[in-house]
């Protein structure tokens, strides 16, 4: 995602003068370092300055510039959250935050490297959005809305690198604040975002073998949270399965079982959410999730016996 983030936006950038990209102490390369050289004057690097990245982000917003900050999601939201907060929030301002490698993608790199919660801190701030892109081209898509459409400050989460494309044959064009069915089935819906449905493909191929269909949504925008779509899938389905790659505190998970006490939903919902738990492990992505319970063998095994009470 970090190398189709680059290529977008520099496409972008070559027809809109006034795209800039503040970076903290990341190495451009690829389409970032033609960026770089093409527009020496739009690209900042401040090194190990995270504070310093918000605020110069938040006076080129002030001057009518589309700004967008990109390092690594960790030190992108938590460093200078305060900045954040102040600066782009509060006033509002139309700056993209990036946050790459979110969730436990950098697992190997051990705890200081991951963003379990970063959705809940950025979703508690007011005027803030959250995007979180399934795969590249819902990506490209989250890009162009930044640019072109965005007047507030967005987190925009995404992956890192190898992501495969998931939304090509989705029944529905992608567009902000929008649930997005990706896949048709009956009974049974599968919520996801984030590079982790290729996790949630799984499931659904899993149960694609025990002759259960099951649809499967992409929730790309997780502030503001589609409620309208929510309450039709409440109606229409009779389990629910949430698969992120965030903590249970603060997530969609919490969101959706949020609505659905509100809506006074019947049927069964099974969230596998990042536990609010430390592992001090240092081992692959697969690892730390099967730690936390995401697993898609053992997620289809529980929603096929669910399922069998239907």
């Amino acid at each position: 995602m970090r190398n189709i983030f680059s290529e977008t936006l520099y496409k972008l950038a070559v027809k809109n003068k006034k795209i800039h990209i503040i970076v903290a102490d990341i190495s451009p390369a690829g389409s970032m370092e033609k960026f770089r050289k093409k527009y020496p004057e739009r690209f900042i690097n401040v090194g190990v300055a995270e504070q310093v990245m918000i605020g110069v982000s938040a006076g080129l917003a002030m001057r009518g510039m589309k700004s967008f900050v990109y390092t690594i999601a960790n030190f992108a939201l938590y460093r200078p959250f305060e900045m954040i907060r102040n600066d782009l929030c509060y006033q509002s301002l139309p700056v993209t935050i990036v946050g790459m490698g979110a969730g436990t993608i950098y697992s190997s790199l051990g705890y200081t490297h991951l963003t379990q919660e970063d959705i809940s801190i950025a979703k508690s701030i007011p005027n803030m959005s959250i995007l979180a892109p399934s795969d590249p081209l819902e990506l490209i898509e989250s890009i162009k809305y930044c640019c072109t459409q965005s007047k507030s400050p967005i987190y925009l989460r995404i992956g890192k690198t190898g992501e495969k494309i998931f939304s090509s044959q989705s029944i529905e064009k992608w567009k902000f604040g929008k649930i997005r069915k990706i896949c048709q089935g009956n009974k049974i819906c599968i919520l996801t975002y984030g590079p982790i449905i290729n996790l949630a493909f799984d499931v659904k191929e899993n149960l694609n073998k025990k002759n259960i269909q099951t649809s499967l949504y992409s929730v790309h925008t997780l502030k503001p949270i589609d409620k309208f779509r929510l309450k039709k899938i409440f109606l229409k389905y009779k389990i629910i399965v949430i698969i992120e790659d965030h903590s249970t505190i603060g997530g969609l998970s919490e969101m959706v079982k949020s609505q659905a006490f509100d809506n006074n939903y019947r049927g069964s919902i099974i969230f596998k959410s990042l536990k609010d738990k430390f592992y001090h492990s240092y081992g692959d992505q697969k690892n730390l999730l099967n730690l936390h319970g995401i697993n898609p063998f053992s997620i289809a095994k529980e929603v096929i016996k669910i399922y069998k009470k239907f």
